[in-house]
């Protein structure tokens, strides 16, 4: 038995060894426009073929599968096969990666292969055949139309890609092969959701074209600039000029490659005569305004000093001017936004910032004249917009540390000084103490002492006793934790009235704890309408409870949104004010 397993496994291996995959081409060498035949073949069946990549090459045909198996003086002989039609896309030795299958359990590989692509050769024709027609530059053309060729820097330029084709040409799918590149330019693609037909010329002949691609292009230094070409491969058909047996138009089916060529650009430089010491980049045709929220303050509120240019030119490209304002009043980083569009004819809309101005004493504080310049393509020229002073009054609060007045006295001018602990006058009295004392020892303090701890008893058991009271106490010492809690996250909103997030979350909690401490209930019951039964069960004033509802609404959106000084210290005044009024009508 044991002889008969080593033979049948001697059998086996046999069998295995013999397994033949292998992969065979009809030619090594082929002109670009000729078709290449693949043959993988094995001669045992297999499973789960994967064929190669096939990079470098266009699957034109298959795969087709052959399946032979013969009987010849009693042995038997299998062969299967997957075969492939290439045609090269690229010109060069092109290498052919191996195929896998599963043959009994086993993964197999084919022998790599190399092909070598030559240019393109005129085909032959067979007798009788009607000479092919051609796909030329007079039926098929890729086209790059810029609108300027010599723009200012930061002028715009449009790039229109359009392919035209003659009426005797089909067009199928396009692959881009190469991509433009817009070195030394800022770039704005514009969308193009669906390819349209349009009705033009090429060469005095009428065509169809359609617009591939639309680029917005600002250069961003001067001299010669190239944009370099779009390249694509087309699926072309065109009538072969003979019919077929039922009498109909053939068509012969294509590849086809275009390039729009590239294209140099002469880039002005912007010019140096009148060119003010203010300039950052602009150009176009803009309008500045710079425009405060209020100019009336009083001590705590802030105001928005917003600064914006609009119009239409390089909106994204140049700096905003930045305000100079009195130390006296605190500036904030700007708040940046952008609201511009970019169609073919370049970019139009507005740019702001919005500064953030505290003041920190009462008083008269100017804010100086803003002034944005920019270079005006219709004139060429320079041109600068001022913007008028702004008068700031703040009405109260601290005054200035040092009064503007000076006192003359003895021809010499003095600054009146403001006083602290730190520099106080020097104190022309003084009051003298002995330095010996009464000994301790003895004395009515000793005494008292002494019998302190004894008088202290009484008041000891006493508040043991309360204690106690206090601890079987719960549902009190939940309400008497949540006033307190209360208390400390109102002061810590209040704290925290410059910081938006953490002045937000405080006053949540604040507003969450008021609710345990009155109702008696969770955070995790506290829905709106939970809220609202409660309340009105304990007589509370249903505007008042509206006003509650709201403000913890706007507690948990303005955690997010953009909120200033002012409206946050205008929250937490509603919040004390209404926790007040439900103190007062909550039995």
């Amino acid at each position: 038995m044991n002889k008969f397993a080593v033979i049948l496994l001697l059998c086996c291996q046999g069998l295995l060894a013999q397994v033949k995959f292998e992969a065979r081409v009809s030619k090594t060498t082929l002109a670009q426009n000729e078709t290449l035949r693949i043959d993988f073949t094995m001669n045992a069946d297999g499973d789960n073929f994967i064929p190669p990549s096939f990079q470098g090459f266009k699957v034109v045909g298959g795969p087709i599968q052959q399946i032979s198996q013969n009987w010849v003086n009693g042995q038997s002989s299998f062969n299967k096969s997957y075969s492939y039609y290439l045609m090269p896309t690229q010109r060069g030795a092109i290498v052919i990666k191996p195929a896998t299958i599963e043959i009994n359990g086993q993964i197999y590989k084919t022998n790599g292969l190399t092909v070598t692509a030559t240019a393109p050769v005129e085909r032959p024709l067979q007798p009788g055949e009607a000479p092919r027609p051609q796909v030329t530059e007079d039926n098929l053309r890729l086209v790059a139309e810029v609108s300027k060729s010599n723009p200012y820097i930061n002028e715009p330029i449009t790039v229109v890609y359009k392919l035209y084709i003659g009426y005797n040409v089909g067009v199928g799918n396009y692959r881009e092969l190469d991509k433009p590149k817009y070195n030394d330019f800022w770039s704005q693609n514009i969308d193009i959701k669906q390819l349209k037909p349009e009705q033009g010329t090429l060469n005095g002949e009428p065509v169809r074209f359609f617009v591939l691609k639309k680029v917005v292009l600002y250069p961003q230094k001067s001299g010669k600039l190239t944009i370099e070409p779009l390249s694509l491969e087309l699926d072309v058909q065109m009538l072969a000029g003979r019919r077929d047996f039922w009498g109909r138009q053939q068509v012969i089916e294509d590849t086809k490659r275009v390039s729009a060529g590239g294209r140099t650009i002469s880039v002005r430089a912007l010019p140096e005569a009148g060119r003010p010491d203010d300039f950052t980049g602009a150009v176009g045709n803009f309008d500045f305004k710079v425009k405060p929220s209020k100019t009336l303050l009083r001590n705590g509120e802030s105001l928005d000093l917003s600064v914006s240019v609009t119009g239409t030119g390089n909106l994204k490209l140049f700096d905003l001017p930045k305000p100079v304002v009195p130390t006296a009043l605190e500036m904030y980083d700007p708040v940046h936004k952008e609201n511009v569009s970019t169609p073919l004819s370049g970019m139009n809309g507005k740019v702001s910032d919005t500064y953030t101005i505290v003041p920190t004493y009462k008083g008269n504080y100017p804010i100086k004249p803003m002034s944005f310049s920019y270079f005006d393509l219709r004139s060429g020229k320079y041109k600068t917009i001022t913007s008028p002073e702004i008068m700031i009054k703040v009405l109260d609060g601290p005054g200035t540390p040092t009064s503007d007045s000076a006192v003359a006295q003895n021809g010499v001018a003095k600054q009146q000084v403001s006083h602290s602990d730190q520099f106080a006058f020097i104190k022309l009295k003084t009051k003298l103490t002995p330095t010996k004392r009464e000994d301790f020892f003895g004395s009515g303090m000793f005494y008292g002492l002494m019998l302190a701890p004894f008088l202290a008893i009484p008041f000891l058991i006493l508040g043991r006793r309360k204690k106690e009271a206090l601890d079987r106490d719960v549902a009190g010492n939940r309400t008497r934790q949540s006033n307190r809690l209360v208390k400390k996250f109102l002061s810590e909103a209040r704290k925290q009235i410059g910081n938006k997030e953490l002045f937000y979350i405080a006053l949540e909690k604040a507003l969450h704890n008021f609710l345990k401490a009155k109702l008696g209930i969770e955070t995790s019951e506290m829905s709106k309408d939970r809220i609202r039964e409660l309340l009105l069960s304990r007589n509370a004033q249903p505007q008042t409870i509206d006003a509650f509802i709201k403000l913890t609404e706007d507690c948990e959106f303005a955690r997010y949104a953009p909120a200033s000084n002012t409206a946050i210290q205008h929250d937490y005044e509603k919040a004390a004010t209404i926790i007040s009024d439900l103190e007062k009508q909550i039995n």
